[in-house]
């Protein structure tokens, strides 16, 4: 079967990701390719931070960075600044080294963007839509 990238095939693109058992049937079968994915993942509101458009995580160990960013943002409702709270990599114990790949991929759904120093990330929400404001009736 040929898998297709059923929003690549709406947009007009080929949409071919490959093929897949049973390898004898010409009917094409529908997927989604890493950049629809990505596209449909970010779309999906945050559970942990509803109203939020740009969450900023800094380096626990970046105090001052925190207490500035904080600052700066303060104002703006749809950004939110947060200290990395983790201590250490859950999966990694300390001293054992794991000689087989992980069987599963990485649990984060969003991508993120580092700072170029790397003292914080940043993690882009899509907005929800926001409703359109009601005409104003006038009164006859």
């Amino acid at each position: 079967m040929r898998r297709l990238c059923a929003w690549c095939c709406r947009e007009g693109l080929s949409g071919y990701l490959g093929e897949r058992e049973p390898l004898d049937n010409p009917e094409p079968t529908h997927g989604i390719c890493d950049h629809h994915k990505t596209q449909v993942l970010e779309s999906l509101p945050s559970r942990s931070f509803p109203d939020v458009e740009l969450l900023i995580v800094v380096r626990r160990e970046n105090t001052a960075l925190y207490g500035k960013l904080k600052r700066v943002f303060a104002t703006f409702s749809c950004v939110e600044v947060i200290l990395d709270r983790r201590l250490a990599d859950r999966r990694a114990a300390p001293g054992q080294e794991s000689s087989e790949p992980r069987r599963t991929r990485n649990r984060r759904i969003r991508e993120r963007t580092n700072s170029l120093l790397g003292s914080f990330a940043g993690v882009r929400f899509t907005p929800k839509e926001r409703p359109a404001p009601e005409p104003l009736g006038v009164n006859a």
